[in-house]
């Protein structure tokens, strides 16, 4: 036996209850590794490291907040050395270098599996292509079924035990790696710590190169709620509960929903969801949030990435109560559905008066991606008292003309995110109505209920016109 392993008995001399200390054992003499000789050999320059990509590789960047920012300026200095190298990312919130390196896509291609605000208006121009994922099964691309050649990854600093905190978007991060030939991690001082779960961290052992940054996370623009919002959040409180667990999705909304149930008595909630916003922090902070009634990761804040201000960041990093899981678990409506009282509320673009919702796109136009909403939508309806809410202003403005989002049929080319067979709760700031069990008829009538008043009339109209209203329906 090594000298300096320790038994169980050295273990049970130093534990708590005979010396007051730790229960475990000082592990720096159990595995007396120094990493830091391996840090400082695969340690490179961001132009030194993106060497490793070759013209016609897959190069992945990452998601969210933590997507690669010195890696991106020395991949796009090479501009003129590669062709054909393709790039995906998810969300990114910043403009990336090869693209204004490149502004005609004949060395770089952009790619996202969900398209932000920076994405959406590459995207106009054609220098951003969508990839549609259902995100749950996200991981399981990568692993089964994408090319992925060099992946960059942005990290918290290396711990003592050689492993790289992947931060606020553990996502996919993992499967990632485990389809790339090469791992290329720039490792930021400013990137908060986020604990699991599992799949949170990757070992020094799997990298092939380290560079090194220092800049800071991007934070999410505020989201003032309307006044539309606050009055769909009410809506939605009166149908919430003690013990109920929540995902909330992005928008003014959902913030508005937040804020409401900090300034609630409301007890015992829990959360189980996507994204990590920054109205979980108030609505903790404020004792709303115990989890002690959820089945599983009982009394943990459960998410796969976070995105919002400064307050969330401080409050994730080395968090316990928060605990990071790749998608294909947050995200898999099964587990969603373990805990009981599930409550999902989520925003969309447009639904029609059958219930097909569209909260992806503007036509032809794509401005998201699927995201979480149809794995919680199922997840929720699945779990034993759970609830899914889609929600959305009943009406929008466009120049000087309102235009309802309530519509007979899809816009042309509009995506179906959430099919009509899974839509439970429809929510606008004129009530709240169900649709599980409903015909067709049933349906219309429930939809144009809650539609703008200045649009019922031909919305009824429009529902004769293709045959799903009776003479029996209400007005």
């Amino acid at each position: 036996m090594c000298s300096n392993a320790v038994t169980l008995l050295d273990w049970f001399r130093n534990k708590p209850s005979a010396r007051g200390g730790s229960y475990y054992p000082v592990q720096k003499e159990v595995y007396p590794v120094n990493y830091q000789e391996e840090y400082q050999a695969k340690l490179a320059t961001a132009d030194e490291a993106v060497k490793l990509v070759k013209s016609g590789d897959w190069v992945e960047y990452g998601a969210f907040a933590g997507q690669v920012v010195e890696l991106d300026k020395a991949l796009a200095r090479r501009k003129d050395e590669l062709t054909d190298v393709k790039i995906r990312g998810t969300s990114r919130m910043s403009m990336p270098a090869v693209v204004e390196a490149d502004p005609e896509n004949k060395h770089f291609t952009y790619n996202s599996t969900h398209l932000g605000a920076v994405e959406r208006s590459l995207g106009d121009r054609s220098l951003c292509w969508h990839l549609p994922v259902l995100y749950h099964e996200q991981p399981g691309y990568y692993r089964n079924h994408i090319r992925t050649d060099v992946v960059f990854l942005s990290v918290h600093p290396m711990d003592e035990w050689g492993y790289f905190n992947f931060g606020p978007q553990v996502s996919h991060a993992m499967a990632l790696c485990e389809s790339a030939e090469s791992i290329i991690l720039e490792v930021n001082p400013n990137m908060p710590k986020c604990l699991g779960g599992f799949e949170e961290a990757i070992h020094i052992s799997k990298v092939t190169k380290i560079t090194e940054a220092d800049w800071a996370i991007p934070e999410l623009p505020p989201i003032v709620p309307s006044e539309t919002d606050r009055q769909i959040a009410s809506l939605i409180m009166e149908r919430l509960e003690d013990g109920d667990c929540l995902q909330l999705g992005i928008g003014g909304m959902p913030n508005a929903v937040g804020a409401l149930i900090a300034d609630s008595d409301l007890k015992d909630l829990g959360i189980h969801t996507e994204m990590f916003v920054d109205s979980f922090v108030d609505m903790i902070r404020a004792g709303r949030v115990t989890g002690a009634r959820k089945n599983i990761d009982k009394y943990k804040v459960v998410c796969t990435f976070a995105l919002g201000g400064k307050p969330t960041y401080e409050f994730i990093n080395d968090n316990p109560q928060v605990a990071f899981y790749p998608v294909n678990y947050t995200n898999d409506p099964f587990v969603i559905s373990r805990n009981d009282k599930v409550v999902a509320i989520n925003n969309c673009v447009e639904v029609d008066i059958l219930g097909q919702i569209c909260s992806e796109s503007s036509g032809t136009r794509q401005i998201s991606g699927t995201g979480g909403q149809w794995d919680f939508t199922y997840g929720a309806y699945r779990s034993n008292g759970g609830r899914a809410f889609i929600c959305m202003s009943s009406a929008h403005k466009k120049g000087d003309q309102i235009r309802s989002r309530i519509k007979s049929t899809l816009t042309p080319g509009a995506v179906v995110t959430v099919p009509r067979t899974m839509v439970d709760f429809l929510v606008t700031e004129n009530g709240v109505v169900q649709l599980k069990g409903l015909t067709l008829w049933e349906r219309a009538e429930a939809v144009i209920s809650i539609a703008h008043p200045d649009f019922r009339e031909s919305l009824i109209r429009e529902a004769e016109e293709i045959g799903v209203w009776r003479g029996s329906n209400k007005r």
